[in-house]
């Protein structure tokens, strides 16, 4: 059959219900903007419906939708969703009804999904998909099965185990309580049934609400085919209803990430339970992960890495041979091969270290880069700063950056030698060869091969241009 549209060519388009406040999280934040994993959990979503190649996205928005349509654009890219209002929340079917101007005209199937549902995978949407085609089904429904199905939608079979309807939990007898089968609120449509139906919805229900639920029992009684693909893993296409199940998820996502990088990467964590690894990070083999590291975002650590105790790591990148000692705080940086950073320094807005460079005990690098061999051991602010290589920080050192109106550059050449507590009033340049002595200001360039030292520091002698440095 393969001339029929429905059966295999059809686009798939995705509709996401995000409109909600989420009133269980106690929180003034709609509730498909806390964050799981680091990201909203709308986010997590978005990435599912991208991963099918969906036609279309729309997400159907409603509180805080200015901030709730940020994170989308920021998960898809700038105009990849389309976005429809549900001004008032009426129910779920109101707010799908919401997007119906989205897929008009569209000879498409929709997938519906909830933005609260974010562990959902690729593989069971591909799956749903499949049955809906396979069976040439107006509707299918993924459901699953629970112990305690308090709180959800039930789905009622017929005398041939067959979709009967799904009835809320509300509105259920004592008999229909104790159905395990429930609906996880997420479908496969055919368009245009989808739409003509939800005309027909009524909100004769104790809430007073459209319920998407009414279509598929629509459906069939009209004498369409109502399929139900019954998934075996109920938390996957959970939804997170409050702060405990989202701490739960949390929980849950960071040991399926540690266990993988153990099982398939090779990374040794020496107390797994108290370490914290975001999903979307990249961990190399025979890389040691000391208690309390967090590596955050979309970080990368290279192979024979050590991480200690206490450090967190966030969209920063670490090459190989790496130490990170204890407590360390590196953001948005970068960290080349055969580096060692710490105890307790601080990386931040682009620092860079090149190979074999090191910086020690309360160093802070804001937007700096640091040369191959070079080195700044002991209490030292370099901001705005780009030094070259084999070139030692005293202990002390500050780049003064800021004049209170602007940040301004300093530049430290190669092989340059800064005595403790040297002070260096940007912008200013240090050329190469040349030393500071301890305590001086300076104000002005230092020419290659000189030492300078006093405050403001001047220039006291000429060194060997070929001495060794």
């Amino acid at each position: 059959m393969k001339d029929r549209p429905d059966k295999t060519d059809r686009a798939v388009d995705v509709l996401i219900l995000a409109a909600g406040l989420g009133t269980r999280m106690k929180s003034r934040k709609a509730k498909v903007l806390h964050k799981l994993d680091g990201r909203p959990l709308i986010a997590h979503v978005c990435r599912a419906a991208a991963s099918i190649h969906a036609g279309k996205i729309c997400v159907v928005v409603g509180h805080q939708a200015a901030e709730v349509m940020a994170a989308v654009d920021d998960e898809l890219g700038q105009d990849k969703a389309e976005f429809a209002t549900q001004p008032r929340q009426l129910g779920t079917g109101d707010a799908v009804t919401a997007a119906k101007n989205a897929f008009a005209d569209r000879n498409a199937l929709v997938v519906i999904l909830s933005g609260d549902v974010p562990l959902v995978k690729k593989e069971t949407l591909e799956a749903l998909i499949g049955i809906h085609r396979e069976r040439e089904a107006a509707c299918t429904i993924l459901a699953v099965r629970l112990e305690n199905p308090g709180g959800y939608g039930r789905i009622v079979r017929d005398e041939s185990d067959q979709f009967a309807k799904i009835i809320e939990q509300k509105d259920a007898t004592d008999e229909e309580r104790k159905i395990r089968e429930i609906n996880s609120g997420i479908y496969c449509f055919d368009r245009r049934k989808l739409f003509a139906a939800l005309e027909r919805v009524q909100p004769n229900n104790r809430q007073g609400e459209y319920y998407l639920t009414d279509v598929p029992g629509i459906l069939k009684n009209d004498g369409e085919k109502v399929a139900i693909y019954l998934h075996s893993d109920a938390r996957e296409v959970s939804g997170v209803n409050n702060r405990a199940e989202l701490a739960e998820f949390e929980n849950l996502l960071r040991r399926n990430t540690i266990r993988r990088l153990m099982l398939d990467r090779g990374v040794t964590f020496i107390d797994p339970p108290h370490a914290y690894v975001s999903a979307q990070a990249e961990i190399g083999s025979d890389c040691v992960i000391h208690p309390d590291v967090h590596v955050e975002g979309k970080s990368t650590i290279g192979e024979d890495c050590e991480i200690h105790q206490g450090s967190r790591i966030t969209n920063s990148r670490i090459g190989n041979r790496v130490i990170i000692k204890d407590h360390c705080v590196i953001v948005d940086s970068d960290i080349a091969d055969d580096c060692s950073v710490g105890p307790f320094a601080h990386l931040r807005m682009n620092a860079r270290m090149e190979e074999r460079a090191v910086v020690g005990n309360f160093v802070e690098v804001k937007k700096s880069r640091i040369g191959r061999g070079s080195k700044s051991m002991h209490l030292t602010y370099l901001g705005d700063a780009t030094i070259g290589e084999k070139t030692n920080i005293g202990a002390g050192t500050v780049t003064c950056n800021y004049d209170g109106k602007q940040k301004h550059e300093t530049v430290i050449e190669d092989n340059v030698k800064i005595g403790s507590d040297t002070m260096l009033v940007a912008p200013v340049r240090v050329g190469s060869g040349a030393v500071t002595g301890a305590g001086s200001v300076v104000t002005e360039d230092v020419p290659a091969n000189t030492l300078v030292a006093g405050v403001p520091a001047r220039v006291k002698k000429k060194l060997n241009e070929n001495k060794k440095k």
